[in-house]
């Protein structure tokens, strides 16, 4: 599990070539995946109205949010067949699985009947579609980020960075989308047709993308490495560890993420801001992640992943709760544009090593495998339900400042899970 690469003037042209088609081919599904993701969260006011009318309110969102949460459920069963699928099969072939899963998903969605036309079986044909996108994103995290690292001869933590500056794309699309719809269209407007269009044009990446994951060759290093019987069974017996440890690692990197999406839900119903006023931060946020993280994986490959993420979730836990009391205390466009941003900067200095971390953490034999259990366990346990945890958090204690308090909880489980990948070696730095 050498973390050495080859030096950038021992490159061949072809193997610049391919590094790069990696990144493309990766990046499709996983803004794909992202984009649907960030979409339904930002626009689960409007899905709370049309699919969930009869529980209305705070109870309406908590359906919709169920409904979100339950897709990750199924994430580590996702992860399980994916994972392993990739490891004895190829990452191109299950790269090309995972983006066919999460197209017809999309579909779903985009053409989801709602309550006023099926009544109350419309909440089963978005469950459905979340879990669809939930077991297809089960595998896509671990396969695509293995795909970038075995492609990738050299700077491998800035090629795996790129996972997640395409998130933060994803991110800055669909806040565009998200403020555009809110601020020119009516409420009937948005409720009658508005919330599909961004569905429909995340359905319009599935095929380019598995077209171009078509055409990508296996990476070198599946292809030279010897084959497990049973990548599940070698992963969870031999490296538990490594897996509960790299789980509590992610968790940080989820809740950042999923923070920022709550934000609109949060403008709207707590704070009675304008609809589009959580949009503006994520739209900052967004970009500040697609051109910040590529920089943040550059320097983690001249200092190591853990000098980086370590110092950036402390900082995490001391400025949650101020953040929180700023914004409470001044509900503006203004505060809550300013204190996305400051989570958008936190989550690309904690999430952008993260895919490289990971990575390191497994050989090649099991690398999909245990990437994609760890990743998608600590996604599951503290972002999957971070927006239902949240929602019921202000309802049952009636303070606007319970999401910090909880981000705060999740940053000392992630530092926890840094610190014993540390002490035990899994990563030296």
């Amino acid at each position: 599990m050498s973390q050495t690469t080859a030096t950038a003037t021992t490159l061949t042209p072809e193997q610049r070539s391919t590094a790069r088609r990696a990144v493309v081919a990766s990046s499709m599904g996983n803004a794909l995946e992202w984009f649907d993701i960030i979409v339904y969260a930002s626009f689960a006011v409007v899905i709370s109205r049309l699919f969930f009318p009869e529980a209305g309110g705070a109870t309406g969102l908590l359906f919709t949010f169920g409904a979100f949460a339950t897709s990750y459920l199924i994430r580590p069963l996702g992860a399980l067949v994916l994972g392993s699928y990739a490891d004895r099969s190829g990452r191109k072939a299950a790269l090309t699985v995972t983006i066919a899963i999460m197209t017809v998903g999309t579909a779903i969605m985009a053409f989801a009947p709602t309550a006023a036309t099926i009544g109350a079986a419309a909440g089963l044909v978005i469950l459905l579609s979340r879990l669809l996108q939930g077991f297809s994103a089960g595998g896509e995290f671990g396969t695509a980020t293995t795909f970038l690292v075995e492609n990738a001869p050299h700077r491998k933590a800035f090629y795996a960075s790129w996972q997640v500056a395409t998130q933060g794309l994803a991110m800055l699309l669909a806040s565009l989308f998200g403020f555009g719809l809110n601020y020119l269209l009516t409420t009937a407007q948005l409720d009658a047709w508005g919330w599909r269009i961004p569905f429909f044009f995340g359905l319009l990446v599935g095929p380019v993308g598995l077209y171009i994951r078509l055409k990508m060759d296996e990476t070198p290093e599946f292809a030279a490495a010897e084959k497990v019987k049973s990548p599940v069974v070698r992963t969870l017996v031999d490296h538990t560890g490594r897996v509960l440890s790299a789980a509590a690692a992610v968790g940080l990197a989820s809740i950042s993420v999923y923070l920022i999406l709550y934000m609109p839900t949060f403008a709207v119903s707590n704070l009675e801001l304008p609809r589009y006023a959580g949009f503006l931060g994520g739209i900052i946020s967004g970009l500040v992640s697609f051109v910040g993280v590529p920089f943040v994986g550059r320097l983690a490959d001249r200092v190591g992943p853990l000098r980086i993420m370590l110092p950036a979730a402390l900082v995490s836990l001391v400025l949650a709760l101020p953040l929180f009391l700023l914004l409470v205390a001044n509900p503006s466009v203004l505060v809550l544009t300013l204190v996305q941003v400051v989570l958008g900067i936190q989550m690309a200095f904690y999430f952008g090593p993260l895919p490289a971390l990971l990575s390191f953490m497994y050989p090649t034999a099991i690398r999909t495998t245990g990437l994609s259990i760890s990743y998608n366990l600590g996604v599951t346990l503290f972002g999957g339900f971070a927006p239902i945890i949240l929602t019921w958090l202000i309802d049952a204690s009636g303070s606007l400042l319970s999401p910090s308090y909880y981000f705060m909880a999740v940053a000392v489980v992630s530092i926890t899970g840094l610190l014993v990948i540390r002490s035990r070696g899994y990563v030296h730095r």
